[in-house]
């Protein structure tokens, strides 16, 4: 994978602290908010991570409802 991506994010974010800049709030107050809202988003995953990115060996099998076959 390319850093393509870090390229867009860097201009998505210029993007975004400027329309709050733009709604009068100073860019060093939105890099505190931002700052704060990483710092509680990484808790909050450090704490329940996404169960896809498991890379567990457990399978999880589906269960038998021991149903008939439906007829053909």
């Amino acid at each position: 994978m390319t850093n393509d991506w870090r390229d867009d994010l860097s201009l998505k974010l210029e993007d975004f602290v400027d329309t709050f800049v733009v709604k009068g709030a100073k860019a060093t107050d939105v890099y505190d908010a931002i700052q704060n809202e990483l710092d509680r988003l990484r808790v909050a995953y450090d704490r329940d991570p996404d169960p896809a990115d498991d890379q567990s060996d457990d399978v999880v099998e589906e269960s038998s409802n021991g149903w008939p076959a439906s007829p053909a």
